[in-house]
């Protein structure tokens, strides 16, 4: 018995299907050609000790949204370490062996790296001079290292009082006596004037606070790899 010939509805369909597969084809193939020459040419820049060009290939394959090699974490934290990126390094190469694991093509370059890492990466946790990424500490630039601003008093809007909440501003206050009548009293709280001085600022129109731009640490990291050396005083 012969089989049957796909009616004209089912047989347009699959033909529909395969050409969005062949147009799915040619959209992703070049992509992963980029994605292996972009591979190669970083390696070959490693190889030439280029680790500042290996860097900017590898940022640009990550921040192309493709699909990334098993072994380019390795590959990225071997340039990081060589440009003393010593905690970025060690990211890629704990998500190397992550995903790769023992099995990994270069498992035992992984380790070795591994075990380089841990001087650097103990001088970053010990030193009071840069950042836990190991940038060092610059002076923060909006409270000049103070760790404080000073400001125009939110509270009292820089007026150094504040209207006294027991007798509502007016200095009075009223009583009624025991013949239910009203009587008037001066403000025990505020001496009759109506308002208080502000106990945000005492007075002085301004308000000391903790500097949100260093969170009150009087310091910001900077784009500098720290050495973990204290600068020399200069002496005049």
């Amino acid at each position: 018995m012969n089989s049957k010939i796909p009616s004209l509805p089912i047989l347009s369909i699959l033909i529909l299907l395969f050409s969005v597969s062949l147009k799915s084809y040619g959209q992703i193939g070049p992509n992963l050609g980029q994605t292996d020459s972009w591979m190669k040419s970083a390696v070959a820049a490693m190889e030439r000790n280029d680790y500042e060009s290996a860097n900017g290939i590898f940022r640009n394959l990550i921040d192309s949204g493709l699909p990334l090699p098993e072994e380019m974490p390795y590959y990225f934290a071997e340039t990081l370490f060589q440009l003393g990126q010593y905690d970025n390094s060690a990211n890629f190469l704990n998500k190397y062996l992550e995903l790769s694991g023992f099995t990994g093509k270069h498992y035992d370059g992984a380790k070795e790296l591994q075990e380089k890492l841990e001087g650097p990466l103990h001088a970053i946790q010990t030193c009071q001079l840069c950042d836990r990424k190991g940038y060092r500490y610059k002076v923060c630039f909006s409270c000049d290292g103070k760790k404080e601003i000073q400001q125009d008093c939110d509270y009292c809007k820089a007026k150094g009082v504040v209207g006294c909440s027991r007798c509502g501003g007016t200095g009075m206050i009223t009583k009624k006596n025991i013949f239910n009548i009203v009587e008037y009293f001066e403000c025990e709280r505020c001496s009759g004037k109506g308002r208080l001085t502000c106990p945000v600022c005492e007075g002085s129109l301004k308000e000391v606070s903790a500097c949100k731009t260093c969170g009150g640490s009087g310091r910001l990291a900077s784009e500098v790899l720290c050495d973990h050396q204290a600068e020399p005083e200069h002496t005049h």
